[in-house]
């Protein structure tokens, strides 16, 4: 069928099993040629397709709530509510969202680009409806490894005690990013391997209703359910927590998947219904990989699977350059340990964790730990490095706080996709930790603007005493395998191109700071570019020499303005009574949408060519 002519997902009460089999082929075959051409989350999206197929067709959306954690499983749901005609501007400037948005569809009810979140969202639902005493279904997809996250649990947790009506469905494909880990995986894979307890019920009842005598022992059952359960299945977890539980069921399999959750949709408390899956289903590179590379993808070849666009020879990724220099210093040092909060194959850590399975932990989606975990680590006498993504760094807030900061232990926090990372949206820019991490005692963060200074300065975080961070962002840049670093002075910032006797001086970081030198120096124009790698402490030495010239300071950051660079030069300033000639470039109060990093920088004000013509106007150029 014509997926683009898709109004609304009522049109699925009308098709048989074997038509919702067909669309299901059609949807998954849309989605990776869709995808090829935009980017997008695949693997996840095409593991989703029937069981979002048997859910708009046992539900009523938008009157009961379907929504999706991690958000990212929500294509084949966009497609089914409208948008098939809108894919090819998925993720694009102004185009749909690769997670659920309500300003796009009544049928997005939640949006969440972090995990774990649905449970409590479904439990604040079920209470609002009870308590207007309104009638619909409540259905959060958990998965992609989300339930093993300690907010989950904690909604869960709720959820068994206030035994609201909701119908929680487990997606199980023993995948979060990459492959799951930890207790509770090897928990759900003895679920998966348990007899079908949700047939046995169905089986029993068609059984016993046959007859007169069977109707009337079935109807003498007060509870089917309690009366089988405990010899057919162990509930594991979810029985712990106080909710019935369905399953496990065959994900591929809508005639199972429509039953299972109709008989769910019958029960008056919490019901988990568990559904195994294979996330990347029907395109074989996806169901191949193990490594989560298919997770989240760029423009691919469909036919060999191969990226449109791959690292130029001579470049690595950022990540791909601190796991590298963390391989080389962890040579020499025994104490050094990597973590991650399942982000293995996002950080580029495959090699450490290959070289050193000892001292390489993944934490799962469990940030807060993984900060908690580090502190003790290095308060036993270890040198942690965690990787974690700025965006998912917020979630873990306190324990950089009160646990590494507050204790002022050496903990090294790895800050990947820091900055603005384009596609994923306002949900995963990361601007937002600079100003969230300053004012915490006892930290230092940091920015190379290159790849030798971020080896410089991974080097010297291992060869000092406090909580160090050091931020990189998403993207390549010209790479050299360095085996000797030296130590950087904390707090120092480097002068990149000193004109003499210069009109103005331009303070940046990272990969900028070098682009706009070189600029300065090709236009031969009386700029300086200061390379201000330190955001704490910041270089006061070089902020009185600057203040003391009385000439125009232009500072420019490709992060929120609020708690960033400027803000750490105008509080110095004005506790020493300074009143520098200062322009401010960065990011304001508002969330930035989705979009090419290029295209976004423009739209805030914040692109390089947007620097240059304020640079000319001060000096009285015209380009």
């Amino acid at each position: 069928m014509d997926l683009t002519k898709i109004q609304d997902p009522s049109f699925l009460k009308e098709m048989s099993v074997s038509e919702m089999t067909q669309l299901a082929a059609e949807i998954r075959t849309f989605l990776i040629d869709s995808i090829s051409r935009t980017g997008g989350h695949l693997a996840s999206n095409l593991g989703v397709v029937e069981l979002t197929i048997a859910l708009h067709y046992v539900f009523d959306s938008p009157k009961d709530k379907i929504f999706f954690d991690v958000g990212h499983q929500c294509y084949t749901h966009k497609i089914l509510t409208g948008r098939a005609g809108q894919f090819s501007t998925l993720r694009q400037f102004e185009g749909i969202s690769g997670f659920e948005k309500r300003a796009e569809s009544i049928h997005d009810v939640w949006e969440a680009g972090h995990s774990s979140t649905s449970l409590s969202a479904a439990m604040g639902m079920a209470v609002a409806r009870d308590l207007k005493q309104e009638k619909y279904d409540i259905v959060p997809v958990i998965g992609d490894g989300a339930l093993g996250s300690g907010m989950a649990l904690e909604a869960l947790n709720q959820i068994g005690s206030e035994q609201r009506r909701m119908i929680i469905v487990f997606n199980d494909n023993n995948m979060s990013i990459s492959r799951n880990v930890g207790a509770l995986t090897k928990g759900f894979a003895r679920l998966r391997s348990a007899r079908s307890y949700t047939n046995l019920k169905i089986n029993m009842k068609n059984a016993l209703t046959q007859s007169e005598v069977g109707r009337a022992v079935y109807s003498g059952l007060k509870n089917v359910k309690d009366a089988v359960r405990e010899g057919v299945i162990d509930e594991g977890i979810f029985g712990e927590f106080n909710c019935d539980y369905l399953g496990p069921v065959d994900g591929h399999n809508l005639r199972d998947l429509i039953r299972v959750l109709s008989v769910a949709r019958k029960h008056d408390r919490p019901v988990v219904v568990h559904v195994i899956t294979q996330k990347g289903k029907g395109y074989t590179p996806c169901e191949r990989d193990a490594e989560g590379k298919w997770h989240g993808v760029g423009a691919f070849n469909v036919a060999t699977g191969r990226p449109l666009h791959e690292i130029p020879e001579g470049f690595n990724s950022w990540s791909g350059i601190m796991s590298d220099t963390l391989l080389q210093l962890a040579k020499k040092d025994e104490r050094i340990v990597a973590l991650t909060p399942a982000m293995m194959n996002g950080s580029a850590l495959e090699n450490f964790f290959a070289a050193y399975p000892e001292r390489s932990f993944d934490c799962g989606i469990a940030e807060e730990h993984a900060m908690t975990f580090s502190a003790s680590l290095a308060n036993s006498g270890m040198r942690p490095y965690i990787a974690v993504y700025s965006s998912f760094l917020q979630r873990a807030y306190d324990q950089i706080n009160h646990d590494i900061c507050r204790m002022d232990l050496p903990v090294v926090i790895g800050i990947d996709r820091a900055g603005l990372v384009g596609a994923d949206g306002d949900t995963h820019h990361g601007v937002f930790d600079v100003g969230i991490l300053r004012p915490l005692p006892n930290l230092i963060i940091a920015q190379p603007k290159d790849s030798k200074e971020a080896g410089e300065l991974l080097y010297t975080a291992f060869h000092q005493d406090h909580p160090f961070a050091i931020r990189y962002p998403r993207g390549e840049a010209p790479y050299d395998d360095l085996h000797d670093f030296s130590p950087v002075r904390i707090g120092s910032w480097t002068v990149l191109h000193d004109p003499g006797n210069p009109v103005l001086s331009i303070l940046a970081y990272g990969p900028d700071a070098v682009s706009i030198a070189n600029k300065m120096k090709i236009n031969e124009l009386p700029v300086r570019v200061i390379n201000c790698r330190f955001f704490k402490p910041i270089d006061t030495q070089m902020i009185d020499m600057l203040c003391s010239e009385g000439k125009e300071m232009v500072i420019y950051e490709t992060d929120m303005k609020t708690g960033g660079l400027s803000s750490a030069v105008l509080e110095y300033c004005c506790d020493m009574h300074l009143n520098p000639e200062l322009t401010r470039i960065g990011i304001g109060d508002c969330y930035v949408s989705q979009g090419s990093v290029s295209r976004l920088r423009k739209q805030q004000g914040i692109d390089l060519n947007s620097l240059y013509d304020l640079i000319n106007s001060r000096l009285g150029r015209k380009e």
